[in-house]
């Protein structure tokens, strides 16, 4: 081997990377210890960004093309080599390869529940997972936030880096947007683009990473927030209590009196008829009678004072259904310590209506 053979073969004269691969991250082009010599090609791939770092600082950046090294387009490391009269000599320095393309169907997820305040529901423990998309915008803090001067960062190491902080950046923005649970639930796909610009300007300012989307593909709550949520459906679907309860009354009158509901209708009938009979003086001893009486239809006897259980059972309803509508106002009922009490001339003003 001849002496230029020897110093020739000392020297980089090509500079590139072939990625086969399909998860390779960040990739340190080996230099076996070899100089770049001034005038070395430098070849970036589409898809592809060459940083060079120099004694831990980092130095040019060239995108796609077939570059010619030379003191013209290294600027930055001729400053941190100290040249003052341009890139003369050979020189050593790391060359990380960057790939950008989009990384699609990376699956993410949270280990334990996170806890939201919801407008709902209060403080609510909720279990998310789904995936996303993301590309490398900055390689320079990608390098030095997330990859390091590992040689060749994959895909597999990233998610691992990057799961933990992801579910943190999720969480940040979905407290952030405020978002009730009641959407979170029912509204993925929806959710996902409105959190993607919160989001966004995390993951880039901190890691130079940006999601191209962001999809959520379940999101889960405790059993009891479930029943809740079941429960709150419930009473929209049956809507306005009085309707209901006439409802039910109607319906226990087609049926010819039998059960609770028969038995509700037949008490309201009495309480109608009494109302009806009352107006027409039948129960003032002053007045005159011009006739007898009809004999009042037989109806369970009725206390002045009576519980919302009483009450239930009496409508045919539920005892959450009783207090409910007097929380609400349509039937007038008065607190005694812990429980309520109706009165009988209340509930006859409520079936009235």
């Amino acid at each position: 081997m001849g002496l230029m053979d020897y110093l020739k073969g000392q020297f980089l004269e090509i500079i590139q990377w072939t990625d086969d691969s399909r998860d390779t991250l960040s990739w340190r082009f080996p230099d076996e210890d070899k100089e770049i010599k001034r005038g070395a090609q430098l070849i970036v791939r589409e898809s592809q960004v060459a940083q060079f770092v120099y004694l831990g600082e980092f130095g040019d950046t060239f995108g796609p093309g077939k570059h010619t090294l030379s003191t013209d387009n290294i600027p930055i490391l001729s400053t941190l080599k100290g040249w003052k009269y341009g890139f003369e000599s050979p020189f050593k320095a790391d060359v990380y390869y960057i790939t950008t393309r989009l990384f699609t169907g990376n699956k993410w997820g949270t280990s334990n529940p996170i806890m939201l305040r919801d407008q709902d529901f209060g403080i609510v423990r909720v279990r998310a997972f789904g995936t996303f998309d993301f590309k490398i915008s900055d390689p320079k803090l990608f390098l030095k936030e997330v990859a390091g001067s590992d040689h060749h960062f994959r895909l597999d190491e990233f998610a691992d880096t990057m799961r933990s902080r992801i579910i943190s950046v999720f969480t940040d923005a979905l407290a952030t947007a405020k978002v009730p649970v009641l959407d979170l639930a029912t509204r993925y796909s929806e959710l996902g683009d409105a959190l993607l610009p919160i989001i966004n300007p995390i993951t880039q300012g901190k890691y130079g990473i940006e999601i191209a989307s962001f999809v959520l593909e379940n999101a889960s709550v405790p059993p009891e927030v479930e029943a809740a949520i079941d429960k709150r459906s419930s009473m929209s679907a049956i809507g306005n209590l009085n309707d209901y309860v006439k409802f039910q009354m109607a319906e226990g009158m087609a049926k010819g009196g039998g059960g609770p509901a028969g038995a509700a209708a037949e008490i309201a009938m009495g309480f109608g008829m009494a109302q009806n009979m009352m107006a027409q003086g039948v129960f003032n001893p002053n007045q005159p009678s011009t006739a007898t009486p009809p004999p009042l239809p037989t109806a369970a006897p009725v206390a002045d004072v009576l519980t919302p259980a009483q009450v239930a059972q009496t409508l045919g309803v539920t005892e959450s259904d009783v207090i409910s509508s007097i929380e609400t106002g349509d039937l007038k009922g008065k607190k005694i310590g812990t429980q309520y009490r109706i009165t009988k001339a209340a509930l006859d003003q409520f079936l009235a209506h």
